[in-house]
């Protein structure tokens, strides 16, 4: 069906990718903003030792779809799952930031899927 379609990244795409990469900076943001406050909010320390991973690894996974790589499309929306469920478990807080970077990610399905054949 995208038999004219070239590897060629279109804009559509590079904005897809930059709302993406912003929501990924706004998850960090408020997780940095939590580790700045941690004694106050009576965070543990451990607790960073696992969301700051997994905020690294979604940027990771956003230059992997910049670069057509496939595992990025599959890791991205698990990394993002994974950072929204350990704020809600163990800070109980519900981000909205994760619930729209999920859907954006849907959204940003509409630039992958037509050069899905690029992808390896």
């Amino acid at each position: 069906m995208f038999e004219n379609e070239t590897p060629k990244k279109d804009i559509f795409f590079k904005i897809c990718i930059g709302l993406l990469a912003l929501f990924s900076i706004m998850s960090f943001g408020v997780d940095v903003d939590q580790f700045l406050q941690h004694k106050e909010l009576k965070i543990p320390d451990w607790y960073f030792f696992i969301i700051f991973p997994v905020d690294v690894l979604m940027m990771v996974s956003l230059l992997l779809i910049f670069f057509y790589k496939k595992v990025g499309v599959y890791a991205f929306p698990v990394l993002m799952g994974l950072h929204f469920y350990f704020h809600m478990y163990y800070l109980d807080t519900f981000l909205y930031n994760d619930v729209m970077a999920l859907f954006m990610y849907v959204f940003t399905l509409l630039a992958i899927i037509p050069k899905w054949q690029f992808f390896r």
